[in-house]
């Protein structure tokens, strides 16, 4: 089965690019879960900031102002929050769980599919945000005009700026390093 450009690579072989790596596949393993866990660090902290903000807005007296649509913006936000807080966390449960099973490869196959849904996830997290904050300070028109910028920019910095770079990685460039 041919593997999307993209996808995470997680072969015995190793990786193209990184010929100058010399490590055992567990080593590889181990690296990869390593650098999965920093990843995951940070979009929980991002994670449990948003959620905190989120929380808090139902207990100031500006909450009751919120129409009918700023309020299901809010409560799919929370809903949104609480999905990614549970996704961020699962990686490192099943690794405490799993923990002597030798199902390490198999474990960062799993928490790379979860991580890139939370990327996802977060994304939407932080337009949802943008959306909501713009609508009450200034109005809805803003709101949806920035929302709609924010997309763009994640679509061209976590989708458009990744691809041109793995394409760009898998092509000798002029006057590249030979790292042989």
């Amino acid at each position: 089965m041919a593997r999307p450009r993209l996808a995470y690579r997680l072969s015995m072989q190793h990786e193209p690019g990184h010929e100058y790596r010399d490590e055992t596949p567990g080593e590889r393993v181990d690296r990869q879960w390593g650098e999965l866990l920093q990843e995951l660090r940070v979009m929980q902290t991002g994670a449990q900031l948003t959620a905190g903000f989120l929380l808090t807005l139902p207990f100031t007296p500006a909450f009751g102002d919120l129409d009918r649509w700023q309020r299901g913006v809010y409560l799919c936000l929370v809903l949104l929050a609480g999905l990614i807080t549970v996704l961020v966390l699962t990686p490192v449960a099943t690794h405490r769980r799993l923990s002597g099973e030798h199902v390490k490869e198999r474990l960062v196959l799993a928490a790379h599919r979860v991580v890139s849904v939370v990327l996802g996830l977060l994304s939407a997290l932080v337009v949802g945000m943008v959306v909501l904050i713009i609508d009450i300070a200034v109005g809805r028109t803003p709101a949806v005009v920035a929302g709609a910028g924010i997309v763009a920019l994640v679509l061209v910095l976590m989708v458009l700026v990744p691809s041109r770079l793995a394409r760009d990685a898998t092509s000798p460039a002029e006057g590249a390093p030979d790292r042989k």
